[in-house]
């Protein structure tokens, strides 16, 4: 599995239909993905899965937040939800050859918390088909917002998700390592504890830490000792100064400030930077309405990743899904 900073063919998207999602702020979000989709596309072609009577709609809203048409293009390929991270395929490509192809994980909604997700489970079969890819299987529940990896051995993970008791009961802590490295070609499994308050996904990585290089973690912390974030954030942040690279040498670590506590109709939701997009010349990162903070995140992102374009992309409303931008994404590498 390449790096997401590796050379990208295209984001696969599935477009948001499903209103029990965003319950109470519907209307908004078709629009707002639209402007997301429109960020994209001004860096790369983006692939969208939406079942064919929906797709005039979603192009006009899309044509209305100016996205470059050209590289926007529907496949009909019905959907359950929006989230394309965890219920689309995870692309590898091999080290000699340059063959692109794609694995294919069960999905179960984080648990069976959300069903039906029988027409998302069909999603990585599809694409293959569409594209005429090779399509590895794997009989093992994985969500592809629960890892992380650095193209050069390391994946990054958390032991609240992928060891939970709803995901794959019957399998050991090394069964899941192996199943990792030998369908993700990575050599090393990097662990780290509980995700943020208010992530329905139970801990997934891409809401706490993630790669900026190889040798590099971007990670989330909380300076407010009274948020409940403060102290599992601190305990992530202790394991990973003890993590290597493959060659043994230290990990560097650059802090990432949380927003402010994020509410919507009084609950608390996952709102977090760590869950920005890296693509083609450019990284987006959702924003929250937070003006100080926002700026804060994005120089430090933009500090990671020299001679990219950073691009703040609001997710306020976007969050009450309980994800942003890196959890309805999936990257398909060049």
């Amino acid at each position: 599995m390449p790096a997401e900073w590796e050379p990208q063919e295209a984001v696969w998207l599935s477009w948001p239909h499903k209103k029990a999602s965003w319950p109470g702020l519907w209307r908004n979000i078709p629009k707002h993905y639209a402007a997301y989709v429109a960020a994209i596309s001004r860096f790369e072609k983006v692939r969208i899965n939406l079942a064919a009577p929906l797709q005039e709609k979603a192009k006009a809203l899309c044509v209305k937040a100016d996205a470059v048409m050209s590289r926007v293009e529907f496949y009909d390929h019905p959907t359950n939800d929006a989230w394309c991270r965890d219920h689309g395929p995870i692309f590898v490509k091999h080290r000699e050859t340059g063959e692109v192809a794609l694995t294919d994980w069960m999905h179960n909604a984080w648990g069976g918390k959300y069903p039906p997700y029988d027409l998302d489970n069909e999603i990585p079969p599809s694409i293959a088909r569409a594209l005429k890819l090779r399509r590895f299987e794997k009989s093992m529940v994985m969500e592809g917002g629960s890892i992380d990896v650095n193209g050069k051995g390391l994946l990054l993970t958390s032991e609240q998700c992928l060891l939970h008791p709803n995901r794959n009961p019957t399998m050991t802590k090394a069964e899941i390592e192996r199943a990792l490295k030998d369908m993700l070609g990575v050599r090393r499994i990097l662990w780290l504890g509980e995700g943020i308050v208010g992530d329905d996904t139970d801990g997934h990585i891409d809401d706490i830490t993630r790669f900026f290089r190889a040798d590099g973690l971007i990670t989330c912390v909380e300076k407010n000792k009274r948020d409940p974030n403060h102290k599992l954030l601190a305990a992530n942040l202790e394991r990973m100064r003890d993590f290597r690279t493959m060659q043994g040498k230290p990990i560097d670590i650059v802090e990432l400030p949380m927003p402010r506590p994020v509410l919507i109709k009084g609950e608390r939701v996952p709102a977090s930077y760590a869950n920005f997009l890296i693509i083609n010349d450019a990284v987006l990162v959702p924003t929250f309405r937070q003006k100080r903070r926002d700026a804060e995140a994005c120089a430090i992102i933009a500090s990671c990743f020299p001679g990219r374009e950073v691009v703040p992309v609001d997710c306020a409303e976007i969050i009450w899904g309980l994800g942003t931008l890196h959890c309805l994404s999936q990257q398909q590498p060049a």
